[in-house]
């Protein structure tokens, strides 16, 4: 299977908050945030794997800054990393000025998708090759965040996290 590159799976969604999408403070509620979210990941999943993708997992998210009503968001969501049957997806949420167009980073969030046959069984995806730096960077952290979650989850024992030692224990 040939390797691809993080931007094949770019997705970019942009939603406008309507009153219907807001709490009692005029904020977007973070289950609609995160119903954006989930989408734009599972469209850029899609795309890397051209198969039907499942959400594995939600491993990050941040609601670092409040979006208000009537803002324009968008979300800009690129697969990371692809292991042999599952890929990291990086979401960048953005708030648009509407009238000088500059975009503000207020969110982001990290989720985990498997591609899957008719039967709902895993299958193979093809590897990443990142190209800029932040792909780059983006791309070696997925190997420690995704042994991080299988030691949180009973899946792997911590003396099996390589990475995860090599930030802590020098040889």
């Amino acid at each position: 299977m040939k390797s691809k590159f993080p931007s094949q799976s770019l997705t970019i969604n942009t939603e406008v908050v309507l009153p219907n999408d807001t709490n009692h403070v005029g904020n977007l509620f973070g289950g609609k945030l995160m119903q954006w979210v989930d989408i734009s990941a599972a469209i850029a999943a899609q795309r890397h794997s051209s198969r039907v993708v499942v959400t594995a997992a939600i491993d990050h998210v941040s609601f670092d800054k409040p979006i208000k009503q009537n803002s324009v968001v968008t979300l800009e969501a690129k697969v990371t990393r692809a292991f042999s049957t599952s890929m990291e997806v990086f979401v960048d949420v953005f708030v648009e000025n509407t009238i000088t167009g500059e975009k503000t980073k207020c969110n982001e969030a990290i989720l985990t998708f498997v591609a899957i046959d008719q039967n709902g069984s895993p299958l193979p995806v093809p590897s990443i090759t990142p190209e800029t730096e932040l792909e780059k960077k983006r791309f070696d952290g997925a190997l420690r965040r995704r042994q991080l979650s299988l030691i949180l989850s009973g899946r792997m024992k911590p003396d099996e996290a390589t990475e995860l030692k090599a930030l802590f224990l020098k040889d």
